[in-house]
């Protein structure tokens, strides 16, 4: 087998440009004692640099033809022990890194572009096993993630993820350095665990408060949470005047403190 075919419906767009691929496996040498798991290693251009590092690499892939050219291409492979066949957002956590159930381990990819955002989502699920997050998505996608509180980049999940994890941007990798080349850059990031074990707060209510407050972003806090404070209730406060995009988590957390005052 000398090439996967793309498949549009997985979001595949196959990195072609080994400097970038070696520059995202550096970016996670810090946490080269732990197993790295490879989320959508495609033809395996990510792989073969975390490979040449000497890192523990496992594999995760969903793309049966991606998973036979896997073991036919890498011997380190061959066996099927190191590569799961399976979606990243279903699999059992237990079942992530073989034979190591409960392991912390490192996340990397050049992930399906279709379904970025969800793996964050599961990022979070994972988050006290997984000290460092690293790799490529959509340009936009990436910045979003990473962006601190004050412009329009900043969201929901942007606030989710900083609870947890300190985000950074690294680098942009051009469109033309992917097979099919996609419609838009890619953007690099690397997310570090913090020091943060648990919220103050309920984190179902903080969640529910955030998403509140960033459902009509467009419009103070007293407008976009009116609906879930209850009636009569006294928005004097000064944080009530900015837009969500203007808070950073501490924030969130004593919005948090207030709405759950109101259900006592």
């Amino acid at each position: 087998m000398n090439k996967v075919r793309a498949k549009k419906a997985l979001g595949q767009h196959f990195l072609t440009n080994r400097s970038a691929a070696h520059a995202i496996a550096e970016s996670v040498l810090p946490w080269q004692h732990l197993p790295i798991l490879e989320i959508g290693p495609g033809m395996g251009m990510l792989t073969q640099e975390l490979l040449d590092l000497n890192l523990d690499v496992y594999l995760l892939e969903i793309d049966t033809e991606s998973v036979d050219y896997l073991k036919s291409n890498f011997s380190q492979f061959a066996s099927g022990e190191r590569i799961t066949e399976g979606d990243v957002l279903k699999l059992p956590e237990e079942q992530l890194i073989p034979g190591q159930p409960q392991a912390s381990f490192v996340m990397i990819g050049n992930y399906p572009y279709n379904i970025s955002s969800q793996i964050f989502f599961r990022l979070l699920e994972l988050r006290d096993r997984v000290p460092c997050c690293a790799g490529m998505l959509q340009k936009e996608v990436a910045e979003r993630l990473t962006a601190p509180p004050g412009g329009r980049d900043y969201g929901i999940l942007s606030v989710l993820l900083r609870c947890w994890y300190d985000c950074e941007y690294l680098f942009t990798v051009s469109e033309l350095d992917f097979d099919p080349p996609p419609k838009v850059k890619g953007g690099v990031l690397r997310l570090v665990r913090n020091d943060r074990r648990e919220l103050p707060v309920d984190e179902g209510l903080f969640k529910k408060v955030v998403k509140a407050a960033f459902s009509q972003r467009r419009k103070t806090l007293r407008n976009s949470l009116r609906t879930l404070f209850p009636e009569g209730y006294d928005f004097s406060d000064p944080i009530f005047s900015l837009r969500a995009e203007r808070l950073d988590v501490e924030d969130f957390i004593r919005l948090t403190e207030d709405y759950i005052k109101t259900l006592q």
